[in-house]
């Protein structure tokens, strides 16, 4: 592809965005060679489609802010060149109706340089877009490549490793292999390493001085979707989200000065996405939350850095699930690149100690948040607090956790000690028709969220009509090493692996999350 052309389709598709992002921009690349690919096909796209709706219907600054998709067949086709995401839904359907329309299994030889030929070609669109780019004021500089196949990841490995030996990678910041198989052909071993992609895994492969990460997943709608979710993860590393301050250990309590303290410096993760966040979800009466509420903590964008103060430990039995209110997020230790080698791993073991004991004890701690600015009366700073509750994973959990100003009066009458056995056996008959799971499952769950979504984002394409293949005119093949760019369809993606847990100790009443699997 000629670089004039290149730049003009640029310069079409992408609108110079003067926001900094620390997200990076996407490019998958999907192998349709794969002998399951009828199967494989039709998962991607609802798992794409469901992801990208979310990107598009969140408030805020883009999650995923640029996206470009790639086919390998016989060679590399661009489907989609770089496209931001937001506001561009109907484009985006319609890169998915043509991904759909795609010949199935058999059509096309396994085998060849196509996906390398799609990273080589992928690096170059994004190197020129980032020129043009960089001109209008817009500082995203980083590109991540997820390459769906079935090939064997390990062979992909050294592929990439044979040809990009040579390339610039500068602003590359990581590959993701993702080997792609039906259940009934992953061995044990295979189902074990489904974990979701932001964990780090022992297939990590460090080439031409980065990572490649090799995972092997399921091909099913929640796999995938999972992979692509992590996505909307919070990728900067600038600096730390939160600092959780510890008073120091080396002095008695009697003797320590109360200003000496340890710092533990943590990333904020968030478990669940804000409702609120959800654009066409808010009914006028709710809003998202304010970054700089004295009462509530974000995970994204993470634009203030927060310092939470333990004041006291708590016993796990002895906290109530009625006076906990808000979000829940995963704070980690940080992974923020300015802190040299020894400091990360200090703060790590520092870290992971600090789970260890206060599953051993049974313990959770009260933490204090100490706050940004103070208030604009009487400059009075509100203070807000936050449960931590430790697992067995090396993660914490916070919560806010209600204060006296907040707390309304309840009363809670005691049990009856006897009532009319009539009554008691009607409810006995109703509960036991009941199907009993041992934990819950929020995969198992759906409300009709994405469907409502999409009806919401749903702009008809005039021009734009994705049309079966056996439909369209003949279309002029690609040089070798060149890839066909349709400016008109829009982009896809991919996705990782089951649910990753998190399992608080001791909390009462429904706080123990068990393992999140797929219904057969």
């Amino acid at each position: 592809m000629n670089s004039r052309k290149l730049l003009s389709e640029t310069r079409r598709t992408f609108p110079a965005t003067k926001v900094h992002c620390q997200q990076p921009s996407r490019i998958l690349i999907v192998d349709v060679t794969s002998p399951s690919w009828a199967n494989t096909c039709s998962v991607l796209s609802e798992a794409l489609e469901n992801t990208l709706c979310l990107a598009c219907s969140l408030t805020g600054p883009c999650r995923v802010p640029l996206l470009s998709l790639y086919v390998v067949q016989n060679q590399q086709e661009c489907l989609l060149p770089f496209t931001q995401v937001k506001e561009n839904f109907a484009r985006i359907q319609a890169c998915i109706s043509e991904l759909r329309s795609l010949p199935r299994e058999g059509c096309f030889p396994q085998g060849g340089n196509g996906v390398v030929q799609a990273v080589q070609d992928g690096l170059q669109q994004f190197k020129q877009y980032s020129r043009h780019a960089a001109a209008g004021g817009s500082a995203n500089s980083s590109v991540e490549i997820t390459i769906l196949t079935s090939q064997s990841g390990k062979e992909m490995v050294k592929q990439l490793e044979k040809k990009l030996k040579d390339v610039d990678l500068v602003c590359l910041r990581r590959i993701q292999a993702i080997e792609v198989l039906k259940r009934d052909l992953l061995e044990p071993e295979d189902v074990e390493q489904c974990m979701p992609a932001e964990e780090p895994s022992s297939n990590d492969i460090a080439i031409l001085g980065m990572d490649i990460d090799v995972q092997t997943i399921e091909d099913n709608v929640i796999s995938l979707e999972m992979l692509f979710k992590t996505w909307l993860h919070d990728y900067g590393t600038e600096r730390e989200h939160l600092q959780l301050l510890l008073p120091s250990g080396g002095f008695s309590h009697a003797t320590a000065p109360k200003t000496t303290l340890m710092c533990l410096k943590c990333d904020l993760q968030e478990r669940l996405l804000d409702p609120a966040l959800l654009s066409g979800m808010a009914d006028g009466t709710t809003r998202a939350a304010d970054f700089n509420s004295p009462c509530q903590m974000a995970a994204w964008p993470a634009t203030v850095l927060y310092k939470l103060q333990v004041v006291k430990a708590l016993k796990s039995e002895g906290v109530c699930e009625s006076v906990l209110y808000g979000l829940p997020f995963i704070i980690k230790p940080t992974s923020c690149w300015q802190l040299d080698w020894d400091e990360l791993e200090t703060n790590q073991h520092g870290f992971h100690a600090l789970c260890h004991s206060l599953l051993k004890r049974k313990w959770m701690l009260l933490a204090k948040r100490e706050p940004q600015n103070t208030s604009p009366n009487w400059n009075i700073m509100v203070h807000s607090y936050y449960i931590i509750v430790p697992s067995d994973s090396a993660t914490l959990l916070v919560k806010a956790v209600a204060i006296r100003e907040l707390l309304l009066p309840s009363t809670f009458p005691a049990l009856l000690a006897e009532h009319p056995e009539r009554v008691h056996g009607l409810i006995e008959s109703a509960l036991n028709s009941l199907e009993v799971e041992v934990a819950y499952n929020p995969l198992h769950l759906k409300s009709n969220l994405y469907k409502y979504l999409k009806s919401m984002l749903y702009k008809p394409l005039h021009r734009q009509q994705a049309q079966p293949r056996d439909q369209r005119p003949e279309r002029h093949q690609p040089k070798q090493h060149q890839s066909r760019v349709k400016a008109t369809v829009a982009p896809l993606l991919m996705a990782p692996s089951p649910v990753q847990v998190f399992r608080p100790a001791g909390v009462r009443r429904d706080s123990c999350e068990r393992s999140l699997l797929p219904k057969e």
